[in-house]
C-alpha cells in the first residue's frame, strides 16, 4: 500500500469514529438529559411528602431523650436532672407497675383482636352494597353509612350518652313499656366494654372502610361476570366465585397492616367513653400513656413507655411481612 493509500484509510476511519462519537453525543443529548429532567421533576413532586414525613414522623422521636431525665416542664430540658435509665428500671422493677400495664396490654390486645376479627364487615358491605341495583339507593346508604366518619368522638359521646344514659331514650322507652323497673347502665359499668367499643368502633367506620373495597370492585374486569353468567352463574356465586377472590389482595394488605398497629388503638374513643366504672377494662396503652402523662405529670415515664410501644410495633410489622412474603411471595415493605 502506498503512502498516499495509506493516508487516506487514515482520514476515513478517522471519519468514521468521529461521525460514531457525534452519534453517541446526540444519543446522549436526546435522551440522557431528558431521563434527567424528568426524575428530577418526579423527585420535586415527592419532596413536600419527604418533608412532611420528616417533620411529623422522624422529628418527633428527638423525644426519646426525654427518658434519659426526670423532665420537669417548668425547668425545661436544660434545668432536669439527668437520671440516665432509671426509669426503664423502675418500670420493670415495679410489680405493680407491670400489673397495672399488664392489664392495659390485655385491653389493648382484645380491643384489637375484636377489630381484625370484624374487619371482614367492611369487606362484605362492599360486596351487598354492589349488588344493589337502584343507583339512587346505592349512592344514599353509601353517602349516610360514610358520614360517621366525619363525626368527632366527642359528638359520638354526645350521641350515646343522648341514647344509652341512665336518663336516655332506650331508658325512658323501657321504663315506659315497663320492661325494667330502673335504668339499665350501658355507660356507666365495667361489662361488656370490649363489646361496646368494637360496636362503636364498627358504627363509625363501615362506610368508610368499604370505600376501599368498592373502589377495588370498580376495578374488576367485567368479562369475567359476563363469562361466568354465559356459564349459568347466579349472583350469590358471582359474588362468591368472581368478587371475593378479587378483593383479596386488597383485604390481605388491609390486614397486615391491622395487624402491624395492633398497639395503636388511637386513644381519643377511650378517652370519651372512658369513666370511674370502666377505667380498669377501657384503658388501652395509648390512654395510659396520656393519663401517665399529662394526668399523673410524669412526662419522662410517659415517653418511655411509647418508645418501647413504637419498638414493638416495628418488630411486629417486620414479622408480620416476613410472614407475608413467606406465604404470598408478596411483602409490604
Amino acid at each position: 500500500m502506498t503512502t498516499q493509500a495509506q493516508s487516506q484509510v487514515v482520514l476515513q476511519e478517522a471519519a468514521m469514529g468521529n461521525l460514531s462519537h457525534q452519534s453517541k453525543r446526540r444519543r446522549g443529548r436526546r435522551f440522557t438529559p431528558a431521563g434527567g429532567r424528568t426524575s428530577f421533576t418526579l423527585f420535586l413532586c415527592i419532596l413536600p411528602f419527604l418533608v412532611l414525613a420528616f417533620l411529623f414522623s422522624y422529628l418527633p422521636l428527638y423525644g426519646w431523650i426525654y427518658t434519659l431525665y426526670d423532665y420537669k416542664p417548668a425547668l425545661g430540658l436544660a434545668g432536669s436532672e439527668f437520671v440516665g435509665l432509671q426509669w426503664f428500671q423502675m418500670l420493670v422493677g415495679s410489680p405493680a407497675q407491670m400489673a397495672q400495664i399488664g392489664q392495659v396490654l390485655v385491653n389493648t390486645l382484645a380491643i384489637s383482636f375484636l377489630g381484625i376479627a370484624t374487619s371482614v364487615l367492611p369487606l362484605a358491605f362492599a360486596i351487598f352494597l354492589n349488588e344493589v341495583r337502584a343507583p339512587w339507593f346505592r349512592s344514599s346508604v353509601q353517602t349516610l353509612t360514610a358520614l360517621p366518619n366525619f363525626i368527632s368522638w366527642v359528638l359520638v359521646y354526645m350521641i350515646a350518652f343522648s341514647l344509652f344514659s341512665s336518663s336516655g331514650l332506650v331508658n325512658d322507652v323501657l321504663m315506659d313499656a315497663g320492661l325494667v323497673t330502673a335504668p339499665l347502665k350501658f355507660l356507666d359499668t365495667d361489662q361488656n366494654v370490649w363489646l361496646t367499643m368494637t360496636l362503636w368502633s364498627i358504627w363509625k367506620g363501615l362506610g368508610w372502610g368499604a370505600i376501599i373495597y368498592l373502589a377495588a370492585i370498580a376495578g374488576v374486569d367485567q368479562s369475567l361476570y359476563e363469562s361466568a353468567r354465559i356459564d349459568g352463574a347466579g349472583r350469590f356465586q358471582t359474588m362468591w366465585y368472581i368478587t371475593v377472590p378479587q378483593l383479596m389482595p386488597t383485604y390481605l394488605v388491609l390486614l397486615l397492616l391491622s395487624i402491624a398497629n395492633i398497639l395503636n388503638n388511637g386513644m381519643e374513643q377511650y378517652y370519651v367513653f372512658q369513666n370511674a366504672f370502666n377505667k380498669e377494662y377501657i384503658q388501652v396503652l395509648d390512654l395510659y400513656v396520656y393519663n401517665v402523662g399529662m394526668t399523673g405529670n410524669n412526662l419522662s415515664l410517659a415517653t418511655v413507655i411509647g418508645m418501647l410501644k413504637s419498638i414493638i410495633s416495628v418488630a411486629l410489622l417486620l414479622t408480620v411481612n416476613a410472614v407475608s412474603k413467606r406465604v404470598r411471595g408478596e411483602s409490604i415493605v
